[in-house]
């Protein structure tokens, strides 16, 4: 994806230039005392943008990254220790770590502290990141404290509680500042790959994420393994600034000054991380000198203990009262001073539908316990044809679109996508291998834009050197969206909103196509648009639709083969006129009173 490629790089510019001015401005002009501070400043935003690599990208709030910083510190430390230190501070530090540790450089250091940190973060990163929302959030506050009472025990190697000293000080605002701008870089060009988007996407919502061939495990490993190596050379940095530190240097306080930084600014951009630790470093300079008392206009004010924490919150819960994405929101910076050209729309790639293609569902069944959902429903969809399925509510739609999507593996019989059995493949896996579909509640990545929810899909099934935009675009024109790519999914009227979730399925390139109640909540007009564009697709691309719908008049209208379900059974299969007149469909919708009558 070369455009968003060059987008990123602008990015990345226009939150470096202010970050390099900074520093020249601090070490050529500036008094020692707030040299120090910018460079202080650097560090946090090193720091910051690990975390929000993870967090804002994932959507989940990470405790864990002061722990990655405290591995960077010691790990570092040791490499780099004074060697006359180690026989008086170390004095029982093991014999292969001895061997090496004291007397290397600072880039020697901080590659063996990623390194450490790297290593940890596999390891910590594979069973984490298959857990979502708070669950995940306490497994990375366990890692935190894991971390610390593991430097605190290990006093043969750390010095346990005690201060760890004698580390060299040779980091300078603009060593600092290398590490920020590499930091910066890194985090901006991932936000903008296809492994970023996706992360993004399923922040926003994850099961329409795997319905969209999103492999969300994956993508939360790889940012929490990268936010990791970024936070570890921010701790490296801290390690070789402040010369001494302890364990507790890098626990509950520093935790919560990088989630308020990051907040302050905005968890979901760059920018916002960058904007908000300045914004921090500040506040909390000024709280600090303020806070043993001080003389302002005259007047002299007393020494206020903690003012520091109570200021930073305050001023926390009044930018969340007014601004809950924080104060640069969730677009960056440069997306709002250099808008994106609009892709050029690519020809839609056929679909592969083909009249060897197949999904058939055969003897499905599902028991919950002891309810029974579904019991031997047995149908196919051809290519280029609409099946419909209807039944009374509670029939076991829902519960029957699930299993042909893999979400609910069946209790007995099977689901075949072209020979394979659903049951037996990744959900996230199933897009690619042509079934696509929509969902009953409409669920978009709201926070995104038309286009980008559309590209998430285009991005699973796009090969080597694709433009995955075009191929979106495209899609878009299919449901006559294009003209509205760069607008936020959530400003969609709900007509759109249906539209753009056809566009992101239709961007899978299925050789199938589910809808799950495509036309609730559209009136008469948006209902005739929906069955010309699908007509549309079906006739253009031989897609098979199955669509699942209340309306029974559409149904009629637009379907060639409709299959019925009442009470988790199969009633009724075949042509509308035939399933029109079916006197066991007439019973199951109005009564068998008033069917007799």
């Amino acid at each position: 994806m070369p455009r968003l490629g060059m987008q990123a790089v602008k990015g990345t510019i226009t939150l470096a230039l202010p970050l390099i001015a900074l520093t020249v401005i601090a070490e050529l002009f500036l008094p020692a005392a707030l040299a120090r501070l910018a460079t202080l400043y650097l560090i946090y935003v090193t720091a910051v943008v690990g975390m929000q690599i993870y967090s804002g990208n994932s959507g989940i709030i990470s405790f864990g990254q002061a722990g990655f910083m405290a591995l960077g510190a010691y790990g570092s430390a040791l490499l780099t220790i004074q060697p006359a230190v180690i026989s008086t501070s170390l004095p029982d530090l093991p014999g292969w770590l001895a061997a090496i540790a004291g007397g290397q450089s600072l880039p020697v250091g901080m590659a063996g502290a990623l390194l450490l940190v790297g290593l940890v973060a596999t390891v910590f990163g594979l069973p984490l990141s298959r857990l979502g929302g708070a669950a995940a959030s306490i497994a990375t506050l366990g890692f935190l404290v894991i971390v610390h009472v593991t430097l605190v025990a290990s006093t043969d190697i750390t010095r346990g509680s005690q201060t760890f000293f004698g580390v060299p000080r040779g980091v300078s605002a603009f060593t600092a500042l290398v590490v920020a701008l590499v930091a910066v870089a890194v985090a901006r060009l991932y936000r903008g790959t296809r492994a970023g988007l996706a992360l993004r996407a399923a922040r926003e919502d994850e099961v329409a994420a795997r319905a969209s061939g999103v492999n969300v495990v994956r993508e939360r490993f790889l940012a929490w393994v990268l936010g990791g190596l970024v936070s570890g050379a921010a701790g490296v940095l801290l390690a070789h600034f402040l010369g001494a530190f302890s364990p507790k240097d890098f626990h509950f306080n520093l935790t919560f000054l990088l989630m308020s930084m990051l907040i302050l600014g905005g968890i979901s951009t760059v920018s916002g991380a960058v904007g908000g630790t300045a914004l921090i470093v500040v506040m909390v300079d000024l709280l600090r000198r303020l806070e043993g008392g001080a003389e302002v206009l005259g007047l002299q004010l007393p020494e206020v203990f903690g003012l520091t924490d109570i200021g930073v919150g305050l001023v926390i819960l009044a930018v969340m009262y007014r601004l809950r994405d924080g104060l640069f929101g969730l677009r960056e910076v440069d997306e709002r001073l250099f808008p994106e050209p609009a892709a050029a729309a690519a020809p839609v790639a056929p679909s592969g539908a083909t009249d060897q293609v197949s999904l058939t569902v055969e003897g499905v069944g599902r028991r919950f316990s002891g309810l029974v959902a579904l019991e031997d429903v047995s149908f196919s969809v051809r290519p280029g044809l609409v099946t419909g399925l209807i039944g009374p509510n509670g029939a076991g739609k829902s519960t029957l679109i699930n299993a042909i999507c893999g979400i609910v593996p069946p209790s007995s019989g099977r689901v075949l996508l072209n020979g394979t059995d659903t049951a037996l493949v990744p959900v996230h896996e199933i897009p690619s291998r042509g079934l696509g579909r929509t969902f009953q509640n409409i669920r978009l990545f709201r926070n995104l834009s038309v286009l980008e929810n559309v590209t998430v899909a285009a991005d699973a099934v796009a090969g080597p050197g694709e433009d995955s935009r075009a191929a979106a675009m495209a899609a878009l024109a299919v449901v006559g969206m294009q003209g509205l790519a760069a607008r936020p999914a959530s400003s969609l009227p709900y007509g759109a909103q249906r539209r753009l979730e056809i566009a992101r399925a239709l961007a899978l390139r299925p050789s199938f196509l589910l809808l799950d109640e495509p036309a609730a909540g559209m009136n008469p007009a948006e209902t005739d648009a929906l069955i010309a564009v699908l007509r549309q697709i079906r006739a253009d691309h031989r897609i098979g639709l199955l669509v699942v719908e209340h309306d029974l008049k559409l149904i009629m209208r637009l379907c060639d083969h409709i299959v019925v379900l009442n009470k988790g059974q199969m009633i009724a299969e075949g042509p509308p006129e035939h399933i029109r007149a079916d006197p066991a469909v007439i019973e199951a919708y109005i009564g068998k009173r008033r069917a007799a009558a």
